[in-house]
Formats: C-alpha cells, sequence, structure tokens
C-alpha cells in the first residue's frame, strides 16, 4: 500500500523513473488535502489576490515557499502570470510560520495554515490553494475561485499495484474510509485546518485525471 501526494500519481509515471513507468498504481481513495495557503501581514496593503497584483504592478514583492517542484508553489506563481504581474523576488524556505512575515523575510508566504494558526489574527490569508475553503478562514477564496484554470490542491491518498486483488482492495477501503470519517480524524481537521473526507477510487481516478491536465496547464504558463 502506498500513500502517495500528488505528484506520484500525476507526473511520477512521466519524468524518466523507471520504477513508476508506465503507471503501476491505482487508487483507492484519496482522503487529504494539505491546507496551504497565501497569506501576508495583517498591515499589508492588500487585502486579495486583485489587489496584490496591482500592489506588485509598482512594488517589489518577496513571496516566500518550500520549493519550486510543490504543486502550491506552481499555483502560486502561475496566478500570478495570469494576473499580469510577477513577484520581485521568492525563495525557498525550510520553515514559513508567523516569524517569516514579522520578520519580514518575506512579504507573502505559501505555507500550510497550521504553520501561521498561532498569529492568524496577525495575517491575511488571501487564497488558499485547497479543494474548498477552509472552515478556519472562510473567508479566504480558493485558487480555483481566483482561476478556476488553477483548481488543484495537494493531496494525499491510498494506492495499491495494478494487480491487487478486489477483496484486499475491498477491505482496505473499508478501513480506511472508517478511520477518515472518524471522529479524531474529524478533530485533527477542525484544530490544523486540513480538509479530509474520503473520495472512492471511480472520483479519485477522475481528479487525477483532472490534475494531469491542470499541471500540464501550469507548465505551459511558467515556461
Amino acid at each position: 500500500i502506498g500513500s502517495f501526494v500528488i505528484g506520484v500519481p500525476v507526473v511520477g509515471h512521466q519524468i524518466g523513473i523507471d520504477d513508476l513507468t508506465p503507471e503501476k498504481f491505482d487508487p483507492l481513495g484519496i482522503f487529504l488535502t494539505y491546507p496551504f495557503v497565501i497569506a501576508t501581514s495583517a498591515d499589508a496593503p492588500y487585502s486579495t489576490m486583485e489587489e496584490l497584483a496591482a500592489h506588485a504592478a509598482e512594488n517589489d514583492v518577496a513571496l516566500g515557499h518550500f520549493g519550486d517542484v510543490l504543486t502550491p508553489t506552481q499555483v502560486t506563481k502561475a496566478l500570478a502570470a495570469n494576473m499580469d504581474f510577477e513577484w520581485g523576488s521568492d525563495a525557498a524556505f525550510d520553515a514559513l510560520d508567523c516569524n517569516t512575515l514579522a520578520s519580514g523575510d518575506a512579504d507573502v508566504v505559501n505555507t500550510t495554515l497550521q504553520l501561521i494558526l498561532p498569529c492568524l489574527d496577525d495575517v491575511k490569508v488571501l487564497v488558499s490553494i485547497t479543494d474548498e475553503r477552509i472552515p478556519l478562514v472562510p473567508d479566504a477564496p480558493t485558487a480555483g475561485e481566483v482561476d478556476e484554470t488553477l483548481d488543484i490542491a495537494l493531496w494525499n491518498g491510498l494506492f495499491v499495484h495494478k494487480d491487487t486483488p478486489q477483496d484486499v482492495r475491498d477491505k482496505i477501503i473499508a478501513v480506511a474510509q472508517k478511520t477518515a470519517m472518524s471522529d479524531r480524524a474529524q478533530a485533527v481537521a477542525k484544530e490544523t485546518g486540513a480538509l479530509i473526507y474520503w473520495q472512492g477510487p471511480d472520483e479519485s481516478a477522475e481528479r487525477i485525471a483532472q490534475d494531469i491536465e491542470t499541471v500540464g496547464r501550469i507548465e505551459s504558463i511558467l515556461e
């Protein structure tokens, strides 16, 4: 059984890794969306992506992220390209939290909500890079709401080899679904902003197909 983030099933078989080529895994279900957000300080002179775009047209805005290869970083950069502005600079950080913004190391950060929860009153969340709005910051639109061509998120799912018997798949799915929808798992979602749910095999396969299209679109935008 593999617990894979989006990269393995979406691009793993396309980047020259022999062990992943051709596609060797089937999804049993997707169960988690990481609560990535684009956030800035509460006193920043912009509160939406549109206002940020106008501000960045005349000012350098420094972006902090976790690395160019991550889907949320690519969405953040593609959003800027589609909104016709450029980041003044961008850099990858080992940690992106309240101190990153407070110290001025970055003007805008692409990070997970739980890392800025301690200072949520001192920051503004401009966008969530999730499939649905995050209940802890319900006023922040998703990236897909801002730009429907960039409706994608960093998720995690369960996968098995294609030769796994159906009865084995059914047993794993039954346990995984029960766990994802348990009170304990939903409490984690409520506390951290993560989205925890269960999408079955067919829905997951459709989502992966859509994400492959979206990743291709993002790659062409960023070329």
